[in-house]
């Protein structure tokens, strides 16, 4: 099963990333890019190559080519009469992590947050309350679903299945289908969390629970899996989950299925970063979700291969989990309200106290006790920080980083701290010791939501996106309304399909107006 990589995790390897220099990786070898003198290039390359170098990227209109060559090579490089410069191939990345809104009122109640992911799939662009959601159903096959969630449907249309190994289909001991379940079809209700692609309370779910708290499932109980959600009458089946392997019986499954029942198939297409196939994604009958970021680039964890099909959000995607299971932090510094990064392990309280330097927490210091400990990232980690200053009398840490942006940490497995935790960037860390003294409010609460990455959270932003299009023409085919999001996606990478964006990302409101215009045969 694809598990939702956590926010906490990839944040945190991101910010290892960025400590580094811009040749991380290799100690020994230097990634620069090479000005050459016109006409050269192919002397340059075969200099390189023979210094057992790489060559990443080849500029011909500007005589450039990024490469990564041993360290101890450079200095004869930059000395080669056929090179007219080197410079550090210099580290970009992206500069928010989540571009999510709070709702106007307009087209969704005022008083929720609307995830960045609806409005890049064009979901708000579609009648937000339009009826005709109900005539499709959706059968997510996950870890089931928090039927007493406070921003989930109810009602009859949300059927499921109990099991005699995981249970009842209302329960969701992983928390991987509850969210999955929020980016389909969380509430379009006024002041509570978030909404859905489809958030009208329309549209039919059906629930096959196949993972327990562990996580994972044979390929036989999938089969059976996919065949409760045919006998349930499902348009669309929902699959954030894979493996590595192929099986017969799955691919003619899936095969049947389309070819028979007129069911489309959609899968996460895998997240190890790497090009191999998972499965069920790969398989041709079956729909392979790639992941993206709020800027529309790919998700560096999202597996690529001539089988992804289609992109959608699948990074710092927010979304419903079992009720109270998820936490927000919270840190206010005088009248200053910041937006922390999460510590897991922390503990789930909320304390008000003066701020006090605490360098980098590499030992006692009773100088904080009865205060808030202002924390730099480094030399140690982050569970020897918060027990130093709790052990100093310390009642909160926030941790600020040592390089650009925010990041997120752990402070182990479960919760391993008894003052609550949480980390700040480093141009907040800057401000904030400008602040020493003030009172500081710092808290981990409990929270319904969730803000989790990979390509099983792409996949319910595509398996939503074609019940609401296929809702408004129900006569066009499975096959149809795949072939619709294909021409309809936005072309990200290069030009046409490719392995990491296959079609380019899905978009409801172009879906829509393609079938319009032209009907479903085009």
């Amino acid at each position: 099963m694809f598990t939702a990589i956590q926010k906490n995790v990839l944040c945190a390897g991101i910010a290892l990333a960025m400590a580094g220099s811009a040749f991380a990786g290799n100690a020994n070898m230097s990634r620069v890019m090479v000005k050459m003198q016109p006409g050269s290039r192919g002397n340059v390359e075969a200099t390189v190559r023979a210094a057992g170098g790489q060559v990443h990227h080849r500029f011909d209109d500007l005589n450039v080519m990024a490469i990564s060559v041993p360290t101890q090579a450079l200095q004869g490089l930059s000395h080669n009469p056929n090179v007219e410069y080197i410079e550090e191939d210099v580290v970009r990345y992206p500069l928010a992590l989540f571009n999510d809104e709070a709702s106007t009122g307009n087209p969704y109640a005022a008083g929720q947050t609307v995830p960045y992911g609806i409005k890049m799939v064009q979901a708000d662009q579609l009648p937000s309350g339009d009826f005709y959601t109900s005539n499709r159903k959706v059968c997510i096959i996950d870890s089931g679903y928090d039927g007493n969630h406070e921003d989930l449907p109810r009602g009859t249309h949300i059927t499921g299945e109990y099991d005699s190994g995981t249970g009842w289909w209302y329960t969701d001991e992983n928390h991987h289908g509850t969210h999955v379940a929020g980016t389909i079809a969380a509430l379009n209700n006024s002041g509570t969390g978030v909404v859905g692609v489809n958030s009208n309370n329309a549209l039919k779910l059906h629930i096959v629970k196949v993972f327990d708290a562990s996580g994972w499932a044979y390929s036989s109980s999938l089969v059976a899996a996919t065949e409760k959600c045919r006998q349930a009458g499902a348009n669309i089946i929902s699959m954030s989950l894979g493996g590595s392997l192929k099986s017969k019986t799955e691919d003619t499954q899936f095969s049947k299925l389309l070819n028979t029942y007129g069911i489309l198939s959609i899968a996460a297409a895998g997240n190890d970063g790497n090009n191999r196939m998972s499965y069920p994604a790969s398989y041709t009958t079956v729909v392979s979700v790639a992941a993206l970021d709020a800027d529309k680039n790919w998700a560096t964890f999202s597996q690529y291969n001539s089988q992804v099909e289609i992109a959608a959000p699948g990074v710092s995607v927010l979304s419903t989990v079992p009720m109270n299971q998820g936490s927000r932090s919270v840190l206010t510094v005088g009248s200053v309200s910041y937006k922390p990064g999460d510590m897991s392990g922390s503990a789930k309280t909320t304390v008000t106290a003066p701020l006090a330097d605490f360098g980098i927490g590499d030992k006692i210091n009773t100088a904080v006790a009865g205060k808030v400990c202002l924390i730099a990232r480094g030399t140690v980690d982050f569970n020897t920080k918060v027990s130093n200053c709790k052990n100093s009398g310390g009642v909160g840490a926030v941790v600020y980083n040592n390089v650009a942006g925010g990041f997120s940490g752990t402070l182990g497995d479960g919760v391993t701290s008894t003052i609550p935790a949480v980390t700040a960037s480093d141009t907040e860390g800057a401000q904030l010791k400008t602040q020493l003294g003030q009172s500081a409010t710092v808290g981990v609460q409990a929270w319904s939501y969730a803000y989790y990455d990979g390509t099983s959270m792409a996949t319910p932003h595509v398996s939503a996106v074609a019940a609401l299009v296929w809702s408004y023409f129900p006569n066009c085919t499975a096959t149809q309304i795949r072939n619709t999001l294909n021409k309809s996606a936005e072309d990200l990478g290069p030009a046409g399909r490719d392995t990491k964006f296959g079609f380019g990302l899905v978009r409801a409101k172009a879906a829509y107006d393609r079938i319009k215009s032209l009907g479903c045969n085009n």
